[in-house]
């Protein structure tokens, strides 16, 4: 987020390996075993992983006033034991520019551009084998001006499109999610903020839309609340209403809460709790998917050339069925740790483990996937 001061200067928080000079690049090569490399419930395969991934980034303050960043991400992974294609090659493409028109007043634009043929997050219930690359495009707009001394409004939008590269997938889920809103923000102290939110979110399918396409309106109120000097909490809370093109409206309590917490350099402890309406990946069966997300994360630097981390994520979720179908209880659970050694400005030498594990009711939706690997990137 944005924030305005007696300068005009619009910035982003740059890695410490790109600082000071408006190019850099990097190469990542690494090595892992992935025990499920196509997400299935059964029959899952597994496979050495061998991965190069080259990488280029631009940050340059262009003006007092402007802000850009650009940045290209290549991944290629050849599998040793993949049926089919062993070679992928994914492509990541950012972009952000931000600028100020006054001390009063700024936007902020980003477009990020992912080709993804080994999606890292499968989706349940597909069948064994089944091709998952996608393209996803998301767009994100905010503009934040100062009504008064203490009071501040912010007009943002999200735009996101998804496009799979297998024909069933791709008519069952390509589809365009928008989302649109306004909100004020007021400071009761100079730590507090209490804001007002409205939102709006369409959801558009490029296929069957008249019976899958669905539209919601959110009402929120929240804070914003810096607790102490390396502390932080934000908070939304208020009510959705959804009408569905081809199933009955419903509303539902949406909250969403995070914290964070620096206790030394270069370490800190975010975490926070989501309840929401999220797309279903069998449509076809499901209106929607109910989400409670738990989330932490964590960096401690063990030392000046050592940094650990880890992160998990719990979702207790339902599926709400079509008419004629049972709702489905699932249990999603994604943890993943890390353990990286920096002996010099430009190396980095890491050890990954990342753990996936999703029950259910259906049981053709179940996961249990693991991967783990060494890899090591220089920066230039």
């Amino acid at each position: 987020m944005l924030t305005t001061s007696a300068a005009w200067a619009v910035y982003a928080p740059i890695p410490e390996q790109e600082q000071g000079k408006e190019f850099s690049a990097s190469v990542r090569m690494g090595l892992a075993h992935d025990s499920n490399i196509f997400g299935a419930a059964t029959s899952a395969i597994s496979s050495q992983v061998y991965s190069f991934e080259p990488s280029l980034k631009f940050n340059s303050s262009l003006t007092d006033q402007t802000f850009f960043s650009a940045s290209y991400r290549l991944t290629i992974d050849n599998f040793s034991d993949r049926p089919g294609d062993k070679t992928l090659d994914s492509h990541d493409f950012n972009v952000r520019l931000a600028h100020a028109f006054t001390p009063a007043t700024n936007i902020d634009l980003s477009d990020n551009y992912t080709i993804a043929k080994n999606p890292e997050s499968l989706l349940a219930g597909i069948p064994v084998n089944t091709d998952q690359s996608s393209k996803r495009n998301q767009l994100d707009g905010r503009l934040v001006t100062n009504v008064n001394e203490k009071t501040n409004a912010i007009v943002k939008f999200r735009t996101i499109n998804f496009s799979y590269d297998n024909a069933m997938l791709g008519s069952s889920l390509d589809r365009a999610e928008n989302l649109y809103g306004v909100a004020l923000s007021y400071d009761v102290v100079p730590e507090l903020k209490v804001v007002g939110e409205f939102r709006r979110q369409d959801v558009n399918y490029r296929s069957d839309g008249g019976s899958k396409d669905k539209q919601s309106n959110f009402l929120l109120s929240g804070f914003d609340y810096e607790v102490a000097k390396q502390m932080t909490a934000s908070g939304r809370f208020g009510y959705e209403w959804r009408s569905r093109d081809g199933a009955g409206d419903t509303s539902v309590p949406y909250v969403e809460f995070s914290g964070k917490y620096d206790f030394a350099e270069k370490s800190y402890l975010t975490g926070g709790f989501v309840h929401t309406l999220e797309e279903a990946s069998n449509v076809a069966q499901f209106t929607d998917t109910r989400v409670n997300r738990f989330f932490l994360n964590l960096q401690h630097s063990l030392s000046a050339l050592i940094v650990a981390s880890a992160s998990i994520t719990y979702e207790p979720s339902t599926l709400l069925g079509r008419a004629g179908q049972a709702d489905v209880d699932e249990d999603t659970t994604r943890f993943g740790c890390a353990l990286s050694y920096l002996p010099t400005q430009h190396w980095t030498v890491s050890a990954t483990f990342d753990h996936d594990r999703a029950k259910s009711d259906d049981p053709s939706r179940g996961l249990k996937r693991q991967r783990y690997g060494v890899n090591a990137a220089y920066s230039f």
